[in-house]
This record gives structure tokens, sequence and C-alpha cells, in this order.
């Protein structure tokens, strides 16, 4: 029973894309599309029947030839009795559902309803936003921008790299691609992210507490404070809900947590402050008519046209919250606890935030992690007002839209893991779909309908 059993749970590896790992391979070196995988398999290999696995997001840093892989796993665990419950964006994920729910209409306060129930062909022809989106398939692009340079990587072999030389356009929107685990971050992470006027973006969460917001997240509580600040004549520190002007009774947390032991902790709301976080004499205080708890819980949108004229201009501002309406964020209020972002919203913020840092070439790993369609075309504008700014941009990316739209495709294979670590192709996405010599370029090529 002990073989039959290792047996199976070695044969989901291997069903799964990850025959290629060794059992003594340290968790920490796996890609983020290899770790997604190893914990999927813990409960794939289970032999319990009538059980509700909910899993969120599993295609992260998958190529769409490791989602179909995926996808039969995931059947084979709904006919062995199981009900399987899928938090996805991707149409290759949904398109194997037996019942979708889509959630909206929109985002933040403007969602929050079902909006359709039913199959994946009534989705299709429903006018929710995901349904107009399904089919959406980008168009191979026509024309690609004139490269300005190049950045020369030489010999590297970081974990499976083969000695890779390669030389990376600059002056264009260049997408790394190549099936999770084939090397793709272990070069562009390893060759290209520590060098000078090189911003990198990796995939790990932004870290906050129920303590932060977007507004310090990004830094743009500090030109909001000493705008407060110098309009009434006081210090800074009393326009920071963690500082001078915190509420005493619940030290400007706006709530009171009860400590329950082992059962889950209770908040209430702080009746001195009523939930403000503020001391009553710091709301005394206005700027552009309004106190700081009023701007904190504005929009970006409202807050972006609220600093942007009369006594309430603020350009230092102004500029954090255009980068925030610029990858989609403009429904998030100021002060929305982190702890209450999603995993797409979160990877947003962040690229937001690092979009301020001086360099001359962005270095993106999944930027398209936790973004519904609609919002990928929104990060697609984005990325191209970069690239026509004078940045160079490079992205890491599964997303076939993300790769269509690119001015140069670097795809590493052929394989994963030790049968990777080689360029299978370096072209422009035209190329790469005429030549389908590689499972990027077939997927790439049924994918736009070539």
């Amino acid at each position: 029973p002990l073989l039959t059993a290792l047996r199976e749970h070695l044969d989901a590896f291997v069903d799964i894309g990850l025959g290629y790992l060794s059992l003594e391979r340290p968790s920490g070196t796996l890609s983020g599309g290899e770790a997604q995988r190893t914990k999927m398999i813990r409960h794939l290999g289970s032999s319990l029947t009538d059980v509700t696995y909910v899993f969120d997001e599993p295609t992260i840093g998958l190529h769409p030839h490791d989602i179909a892989r995926m996808n039969t796993l995931l059947l084979q665990l709904r006919d062995k009795g199981n009900t399987v419950l899928v938090v996805e964006h991707k149409p290759e994920a949904i398109e194997v559902a037996d019942h979708v729910v889509d959630l909206g209409p929109g985002a933040g306060p403007d969602g929050g309803a079902v909006v359709f129930q039913g199959t994946v062909a009534g989705l299709r022809a429903s006018d929710t936003l995901t349904g107009r989106h399904l089919d959406d398939r980008a168009a191979v692009k026509t024309s690609v921008r004139t490269a300005t340079g190049a950045l020369a990587v030489r010999g590297a072999s970081d974990h499976n790299l083969r000695g890779v030389d390669v030389d990376i356009p600059l002056g264009a929107l260049v997408v790394v691609t190549g099936v999770a685990g084939s090397g793709k971050s272990s070069l562009i992470q390893g060759s290209v992210a520590g060098r000078e006027g090189v911003v990198a973006i990796d995939q790990s969460s932004i870290r906050g507490s129920r303590r932060s917001n977007p507004a310090t997240n990004t830094g743009l509580l500090d030109p909001i404070r000493k705008a407060f600040a110098k309009a009434n004549g006081v210090k800074p520190a009393l326009f920071s809900a963690n500082s001078a002007g915190a509420c005493p009774i619940c030290n400007g947390a706006g709530a009171i947590f009860t400590e329950l032991g082992f059962m889950e902790t209770v908040a209430t709301p702080c009746e001195e402050c009523s939930g403000k976080g503020f001391q009553a004499a710091v709301l005394e205080y206005r700027l552009g008519g309004k106190d700081i708890t009023e701007v904190l819980a504005m929009s970006v949108l409202q807050a972006e046209e609220f600093f942007s004229a009369g006594d309430a201009r603020i350009p230092a501002a102004h500029k954090i919250l255009t980068r925030l309406a610029d990858v989609g964020l403009g429904y998030l209020s100021l002060g929305q606890p982190l702890t209450t972002l999603s995993g797409g919203e979160r990877q947003r913020l962040k690229l937001a935030t690092h979009m301020a840092e001086k360099g001359g070439v962005y270095v993106l790993d999944e930027p398209t992690t936790g973004l519904h369609l609609a919002d990928v075309e929104q990060l697609l504008g984005l990325l191209d007002r970069l690239v026509d700014s004078g940045k160079s941009v490079i992205v890491i990316e599964h997303h076939q839209a993300v790769k269509a739209h690119a001015d140069w495709i670097i795809d590493i294979g052929p394989g994963a893991g030790h049968d990777g670590g080689r360029i299978v192709f370096e072209g422009t996405p035209a190329d790469l779909v005429a030549a389908r010599s590689t499972l990027t370029g077939e997927h790439l090529a049924a994918y736009v309908g070539a």
C-alpha cells in the first residue's frame, strides 16, 4: 500500500509537469509556477471524496501548456466525487468549468454583486465585463519598435541555465517566456536585475499590516501631511494615525481588538473616535474644506481631482495618484487597510510605487498576476506609455495577450528544469507564430487564430 501511494504521488508530479524535479531540491529554489503546483499535488494525491476544494488562482506562474495539464487534474479531482471551486481569471481555466459565478459589475465599491451564474456558453452571451472579454484575442503586432541598443548577457549559468548568451533589445517591450521552470526568472533576475539603472519588480507580495494603507505604502501621505500642517500652522505628525494625531484609546487603529485566546480576535469600533483613528482636535484642521479623515476616505480618482487645483493643490501627491489611476486602482480608497486588498490590487500597488524609481530599464516579473482580462488591456497601455517615454521594459510573462503585444520575444526552454535553460527562440511575435517551433509558438498561434 505504501508503494502504491508513493507511485500515485509521483505520477501526480509527472502529470502536472514536474517530473524533472529532484526530490531533495530545496523549496526556496522553486519558481513561482513550480511552488504553486507542488502545493496543489498535496491535495490532488488525496483519496478523499465528497470534499470541497478551493483553489485561488492556481494558474499563477503557469505557461498555457502547463494550464492544460492542471485542468486535467482539476477534472480528475471532480470526477472522484469532489466539489472543486476555482477563483480564476485565465480564459483557458474558465473554459473547463461546469458552472460559472461572475462577480462585479466593477471593482471595489462598484463590485460585490453576482452579475451572472450559469454555463460558460451563457457567460459568453451575457453582457458582463468577463463575458465581453472572454473571447478577446489580441492580434500579433504588425509593426514593432526598432531597438535603440542592447543589453548583453554572457555565460548566464544560474540554476538550470546552460551558459546562456543573449542580447536583450533596449527601447522596446521585450517579453521573456517559456514553460514554468524553464529558467526565465533565473536569467533576468540573476543577470539583469542587479545592474545599474535597472528597476526590478519581482513576484513577492507587498508586506502590510492593518495599519498600512495605499496612502502610507506609496508615500502619498507625506506630502498630504505637510500640506495640512502648512495650511494650519501645526506639525505634520498630527495628521498620522500612527503618530502624534492618533486617538489615545485605540492608538489610531480605529478599533479595539480583543484577544480571545484560541478563538478569533474580535474587533469593535473605538467609541472615543467613532472608528476614525484620530483625536477630535486633529479633525478641526482642514485643507481645501476637508479634514484628514475625509481625505483618506476619498477614492484615488476623487483625490486626484481634489489635489489638482485650488487650495488643496499638491503636485507631489497628484503625481502619485496619477500613477495609481494608471495601473487601474482609481476605485481604491486612500485609507483602506492593505490587509483588505486582493492579490491583483497589491501587485498593481507595488507596480505604481516602483514606477517612481529612476531607471532606464524596468523588469517586471509576471505583472498580470491576479488581473482580470479587462485589466490586462490597461496594463498593456501602461507598458506602451513607459516604452514610448524612452524606457526599456522587460516582462517575464505567460499571458498570451502580453506576448502578442511584445516587440521582441525571448523564449526559454524547450522544457523545464534540466530540460530547459536554453534560448529556443528570439524574434518578433509574428515570427514565433509563423515558426511554431516551440511550445510557446504553438500555443500563441492557436490563441491568435493563425
